[in-house]
């Protein structure tokens, strides 16, 4: 009786355990959970993500060391004073290849379900991604990178140049795949709003970016390539507008929130160069207010605009000023912008393009790009500002980089970039400064990448030259 009982309940739990686990799978199937990566469903983390990163690589990296603001409560490791450490580019690297690995999902989803923007899109964000690594860097993984899944743990690092081949083939073939007629079918993005056309602007004129970057280099004919897109706007449109420019707008409602937990203390213990304060006030430009607070004395006397010697450790400010001017925290509240590739940044190529000989109207496309910088961070341009000696254009090259300088504040390494590319502006040296006063040439590998995957790491630093901050890409002069 005993038995029979034990196999009555044995049955019954069997039936029990097989009516709960029939169709299990289905219907505890949240319908709202996407079950495989769409080609939209990581463009906005995408986006923002990189934004984040950049915006805390400026304060950190990409201002001090074109000393537009430093840090002035500590001397070590400090990047104004070319004091960088070993793992000065480990969050830039970490950070870009998480994405760069989005970005590569997001582009097979695209592929396998036919839709030629997002494809485009995918091409361009992936083209700025690896660009931003191989100008912090040199050679990096590219063509084995982001191969984990399939077992390729220990990618090779590609040589700069061919990266740059790369890159510039899938912007290429990003322009040719654009199809306004097919628009974008998924949430609206936060950087265009889903407008086709203004992502081939922009992936048009980060072609404009990348191949002035490399025009040093003869040998690819990079000017021809820059006058090309140029002269040719149906086929290759680029920004024409601030209202076209890759800004995004941080507006302080979930998800575009500031990049500083604390944006109280954005400015704390941060001051502007007086390099930086002394063009403005020579400009008088009405950026002033709008980045800076006011020098003050010992008794709150309001100094005017006054920046911070670089050389401030042996040539500190007169003893009636207790304070420079400071990063407003203003710059890191809600609602904020944070910069990835403006329309001034176009005039400026433009400008250059014009001054070397290739298209006409160097002025009015210098005049354009000092406009769109100040607008850019909705300011008015006073009527006389292009009547000041200072920003009456001169026809120098010295006088456009000087103006892309300021342009490029809240954007990243790009100031850093092109002081490599051009040597401008001329920056004050100091004798507290470190690595023979000269400004780096790249960022040490991260110690972590040099590590696990060190055989490679080492190839490439054969071919390079060394991991050392002073050993030039392959584009530089």
């Amino acid at each position: 009786m005993k038995n029979k009982t034990y196999y009555i309940m044995l049955c019954c739990l069997y039936f029990l355990v097989n009516a709960c686990t029939t169709n299990f799978e289905e219907t505890n199937t949240d319908p709202n959970n996407l079950s495989q990566v769409t080609a939209g469903s990581t463009l906005n983390p995408i986006i923002y993500g990189i934004a984040v990163r950049n915006a805390n690589q400026l304060r950190n990296l990409g201002a001090p060391i074109m000393q537009m603001f430093l840090r002035t409560d500590s001397y070590v490791n400090a990047p104004y004073l070319y004091d960088f450490t070993q793992d000065v580019g480990a969050s830039t690297w970490n950070d870009y290849y998480k994405w760069l690995n989005n970005i590569q999902e997001m582009e097979k989803a695209a592929v396998r379900d036919e839709m030629p923007n997002y494809q485009a899109i995918a091409l361009t964000l992936k083209a700025y991604a690896f660009s931003m690594l191989t100008d912090c860097f040199g050679d990096i993984p590219m063509e084995e990178a982001l191969q984990a899944e399939g077992g390729e743990w220990y990618p090779k690092y590609t040589p700069q140049q061919e990266i740059y081949t790369q890159i510039l083939a899938d912007l290429e073939q990003a322009n040719d795949l654009y199809d306004s007629s097919r628009g974008m079918i998924y949430v609206d993005d936060i950087l265009f709003h889903n407008d086709v056309k203004k992502w081939q602007k922009f992936t048009n004129s980060l072609h404009l970016r990348l191949l002035l970057r490399i025009s040093n280099k003869e040998e690819t004919n990079a000017f021809q390539s820059i006058t090309t897109i140029i002269n040719n706007p149906e086929k290759y449109p680029v920004f024409t507008s601030n209202d076209d420019e890759a800004v995004l707008q941080i507006s302080g409602v979930a998800p575009l929130l500031s990049p500083w937990d604390r944006p109280q203390d954005f400015g704390t213990f941060r001051n502007y160069s007086k390099f930086f304060i002394d063009h403005l006030n020579k400009f008088n430009d009405p950026r002033r207010a709008k980045f800076a607070s006011v020098a003050r004395g010992l008794n709150d006397e309001d100094y005017g605009y006054i920046g911070q010697p670089i050389d401030f450790i042996n040539t500190p400010l007169p003893d009636s000023i207790a304070t420079a001017s400071g990063v407003l925290n203003s710059l890191a509240e809600e609602p904020i912008i944070i910069p990835i590739m403006s329309y001034a940044e176009v005039e400026f190529i433009k400008a250059e393009m014009a001054l070397r000989g290739y298209i006409n109207d160097a002025e009015m496309h210098y005049e354009n790009g000092v406009k769109a910088a100040i607008e850019m961070w909705s300011l008015e341009v006073p009527e006389n500002y292009f009547d000041n000696q200072y920003t009456k254009y001169n026809g120098t090259l010295s006088q456009i980089m000087l103006q892309k300088y300021y342009s490029f504040f809240f954007t990243d390494y790009q100031a850093w970039f092109e002081e490599r590319r051009t040597g401008l502006p001329e920056l004050p040296k100091s004798s507290s400064m470190l690595n023979n006063q000269e400004i780096p040439a790249r960022l040490y590998y991260p110690v972590d990448a040099a590590d696990r995957n060190h055989t490679n790491y080492q190839e490439a630093v054969d071919r390079m030259g060394g991991d050392e901050i002073n050993v030039k890409v392959w584009w530089q002069k």
